[in-house]
């Protein structure tokens, strides 16, 4: 329906969305009078659709001022000053599209010309999108170049991944389709946060979800070093040590499988649902059918081992068994055959492995009284509902309505596969795995197909779902790497699945290595052309001088540009493309998505024009076509568009909508055909609106049924088990991937080997920090405290730190634009509130007020966000500190998903009162 809000004469409202962030879209509406975009406001026929009833969160509200900075790029403009690096002026002329375009499609050409991968088998063209994939709601038809292009490299990360929640996609999507990972907060009465900062991170429809749950009883701990936003709207806080969490979540383990009874367990789901019953043999593989090699459990009924799908199976749970004619079988297809030998289950290895991790025992490292750490433990399994039921959308599914999350540099870096594994091994205890009121993924991007989870989840070996692995075996593991990461080489779980693999990669090593290369390692190219949009890993990555360093050394680099930025200011040519109110796309919304973004509609969203671009800037989907045409792809380009590359084939039982493949096609054309093959998608045949109907009414949807947020029914109809708790497909894969590379004389990868444990063990997770400095040749005493950061609403991924009105309402959140330091440490040091600190680690330094307070541990300093913007306009003017300046990249701090942490040990000291 139209927006129906009252329009004077020569205004109009017109309904769009934002999508900075990856918990978007929201909603809103652009108020235009005379042509001139003055107000953002709500779209209220989102309320009852939305999660967020129709209301952006406060970053959409700086669009306006966005759409029309005085310091923003408006024509194309080239390099004059060969000479790149900080230091130097880019001397950038403005230059006409026809120039810029043809110059940048001859490179393209040329390469074409040479074959688009190198001599060293790798792709010549590279692209760098910005945070979480959300560029691609915003780059019109780029995809469907994309697509017609062939091989490019996506190793060059701008930060996204890595420093985020990297190992809880890999781990997510490996375990339960989950590449992010998020409480069914409706329907939950206790959610144990670990660092979740849910309240900033998930947007409108996590605070809306969050406050409803508040308001009918549900209760949160947050447990992290400092008192963030969501631990403050929480009923407790907790502050732990930095990268102990492990340790607390292990001893919840203990207390569940040794002080509780078996019998507030949820028995069945482990029997039935899991891996728990699998027999495993003498070397920790499981035991299997000599014949059929699947997988042997004890049954009940007969006393003897049988194969996990053999009929009528009553699965032992727990115990040891003498078993005979069995198999184990482990890495690179290693054999040892038994006529009789003693087996135990899974489960009763989790039991033995986790009895050593009691809340005494965490208490040393957390920090954490040992009362507290059993107190959670038992609530969590008292709310946990074991046994209870609930009908949805007709069908009775299990209620467990308790939840742990988890946050970043919890669920990346060192300790985090621990935290994953233990988290969804908490839910798996109770039975909260994909159910009702328990943890569910609510998005997949290594699997297929990435607008349906259910639809990804295939049979596999084993009895466990279908997960297509990088290869490790003999004469199968790629040694030569296919991208600069190295993402298929050295971590199996990223998977092969384009971009996406690609930017889950170990994108900091692709940066690293283009200086620094370790031993019995190819030193990798450049690539020949590197584009970048809506990304300025120049501030958003770690040891971000070194970063610009490497940046300037690119042969040629082409910027899709909004105002000069870190990164851009190393550019060869600037492209000018319309910003968020200015252009026209379509996107899926709804269904269950990113986050907390799981909705009861599913259907599309249209982002159009509410007002002209500005200047020369130009809708991404006319510089996609123009490139498109002017390399000779526009064939390939039209027919990626035509298979249905956003949203729904043009072409398809009762419908034609496709466009003349051998035809320049304008933006309105192409979006015209996308929009009315959607809604004939999205109504079966019933509508086929066309781009006018949607630039009226906004969105299309229909109703998404509730069944469709948890994986348990498909898990069951499938007969497929979660692989939980035992790794044992993890532990192969590892100990393969070991031999291949030390068969390559290569051993600095040896700490991330250790990490394919079939039942994880603790580790002296901060300790590893500690020993990097020595290391470096430093004193650990000389670097006291632990700097972490932590996001804002406001800023969230930085792409809209030269926006005036974010700073303006970020300064009603504490902690922006300084220092955060404990009170009691603060006065020890003689710092008071305000005073100018240097903060500095083994590779650098920076600068900030300090901002005193309370909720914070005595040995933790904080930053909000990523600054120390020295080229983007209002915001280099800030001066405000950031850790990404003084986070080293190293091998050593990097973890075998790949990723790493935002966490650095530092000193601080004050420079001048304030």
């Amino acid at each position: 329906m139209p927006v129906q809000q009252f329009t004077p004469p020569n205004t109009r409202h017109v309904p769009t969305y934002c999508y900075n962030c990856v918990s978007g879209p929201d909603l809103l509406s652009v108020k235009v009078e005379a042509g001139v975009a003055t107000e953002i406001g709500p779209n209220f026929e989102g309320q009852g659709l939305y999660p967020g009833n129709g209301k952006p969160c406060v970053k959409a509200y700086g669009l306006i001022q966005k759409t029309y900075h005085p310091d923003r790029i408006l024509t194309p403009m080239k390099r004059t000053n060969p000479k790149k690096g900080r230091e130097h002026d880019p001397g950038f002329v403005p230059i006409s599209w026809d120039e810029a375009l043809d110059t940048v499609a001859a490179k393209l050409n040329d390469i074409r010309a040479r074959g688009l991968l190198d001599e060293q088998n790798l792709p010549r063209v590279a692209l760098t999108l910005g945070h979480g994939g959300t560029p691609a709601n915003y780059m019109g038809t780029f995809p469907a170049f994309i697509a017609a292009w062939g091989d490019m490299d996506y190793s060059f990360g701008s930060g996204q991944g890595v420093k985020c929640v990297h190992s809880e996609h890999l781990y997510g999507e490996y375990w339960h389709r989950a590449f992010t990972v998020s409480a069914d907060t409706p329907h939950c009465n206790y959610i144990v946060s670990f660092g979740a900062n849910v309240e900033v991170t998930g947007g409108v429809c996590a605070v809306a979800r969050h406050s409803e749950a508040r308001v009918r009883g549900a209760k949160r701990v947050q447990i992290e070093p400092h008192l963030s936003v969501t631990a403050a709207a929480s009923a407790e806080w907790i502050p732990i040590k930095p990268k102990t969490d492990p340790a607390f979540m292990f001893a919840m383990i203990h207390v569940l499988l040794h002080e509780v009874a078996r019998e507030h367990l949820d028995l069945p789901f482990l029997r039935d649902m899991t891996s728990s019953p699998y027999l495993v043999g003498p070397n920790g593989f499981f035991l299997r059918d000599p014949e059929t090699l699947k997988p042997l459990l004890w049954d009940a009924r007969s006393q003897r081992a049988l194969p996990h799908d053999a009929a009528d199976l009553e699965p032992q749970l727990e115990g040891r068994f003498q078993v005979t004619d069995v198999v184990e079988v482990g890495a690179d297809d290693e054999r040892w055959v038994y006529q009789e030998v003693e087996a135990e289950t899974s489960f009763s290895k989790l039991v033995a492995h986790i009895q050593q991790y009691s809340p005494e025992w965490a208490e040393a490292l957390c920090e954490v009284p040992a009362s507290k750490i059993r107190s959670v433990a038992l609530e969590f399994v008292t709310q946990a509902c074991v046994g209870q039921s609930v009908e949805v959308d007709g069908k009775l599914l299990p209620y467990r309505p308790v939840a742990v999350t988890l946050g970043k540099t919890v669920n990346n870096g060192w300790g985090a596969y621990e935290c994953c594994w233990s988290r969804t091994t908490l839910a798996v205890l109770v039975g909260a795995l994909e159910v009702p009121g328990g943890i569910l993924g609510t998005t997949v991007r290594i699997n297929s197909p990435r607008e349906d989870r259910h639809k990804s989840v295939q049979p596999g070996p084993d009895g466990f779902m279908l997960n297509k692995l990088n290869p490790t075996g003999k004469n199968k593991w790629l040694q030569q790497p296919t991208g600069r990461n190295a993402h298929r080489t050295l971590v199996p779980l990223s998977g092969n699945s384009g971009s996406w693999s690609q930017s889950l990669g170990p994108s900091h090593l692709a940066w690293m290595f283009q200086t620094h290369v370790p031993k019995n390692w190819p030193r990798p190219t450049a690539p020949e052309i590197w584009f970048a949009y809506r990304t300025n890993p120049s501030i958003s990555f770690w040891d971000t001088p070194n970063v610009a360093k490497t940046i300037a050394r690119f042969p040629y680099t082409v910027c899709f540009a909004f105002t000069p930025d870190e990164t851009n200011h190393m550019a060869d040519i600037l492209l000018p493309d319309a910003t968020d109110l200015e252009a026209t796309q379509l996107i899926r919304l709804g269904k269950t998505k990113y986050m907390e973004q799981y909705w009861e509609h599913q259907g599309y969203v249209l982002r159009q024009p509410a007002v002209a671009p500005q200047g020369q800037a130009r809708d991404f989907t006319w510089i996609s076509t123009e490139l498109a045409r002017r390399t000779g792809l526009l064939p390939a380009y039209n027919a990626a568009i035509n298979r249905g590359i956003f949203g729904a084939p043009l072409k398809a039982e009762g419908r034609d909508f496709s466009l003349a493949v051998e035809q320049v096609h304008s933006v309105d054309q192409i979006w015209d055909a996308v929009c009315r093959a959607a809604s004939h998608d999205l109504t079966e045949g019933a509508q086929a609106h066309g781009l006018d109907w949607f630039k009226q009414h906004g969105l299309l949807a229909k109703p998404y049924q509730r069944t469709g947020w948890y994986l348990y029914p498909t898990m069951q109809r499938q007969q497929v088990r979660f692989e939980l708790p035992y790794q044992e497909r993890l532990m192969r894969s590892g100990q393969e991937l070991g031999t291949r590379l030390h068969d390559a004389g290569i051993d600095w990868w040896d700490a991330q080997l250790n990490e394919y444990q079939a039942l994880p063990r603790w580790h002296d997770f901060p300790g590893i920090w500690v020993q990097d400095l020595v290391r470096r040749g430093l004193k650990p005493e000389d670097y006291p405290f632990w700097l972490i950061t932590t996001k804002s609403m406001q800023y969230h991924a930085g792409g809209n730190a030269a926006i005036q009105l974010m700073d303006e309402v970020s300064q009603n959140v504490r902690g922006h634009r300084g220092v955060m330091i404990n009170a009691g440490a603060a006065r020890k040091m003689g710092i008071e509130e305000g005073d100018l600190l240097e903060v500095t680690s083994a590779i650098g330094a920076t600068q900030g007020p300090a901002i005193v307070v309370q909720g914070i541990r005595p040995d933790t300093l904080v930053m909000v966000g990523q600054f120390d913007y020295w080229a983007t306009p209002y915001a280099k003017d800030l001066q405000s500190p950031s850790l990404n300046t003084i986070a080293p990249m190293s091998i050593e701090l990097t973890d075998a998903t790949g990723s790493g942490a935002d966490i650095v040990r530092v000193a601080v000291r004050p420079l001048a009162r304030r």
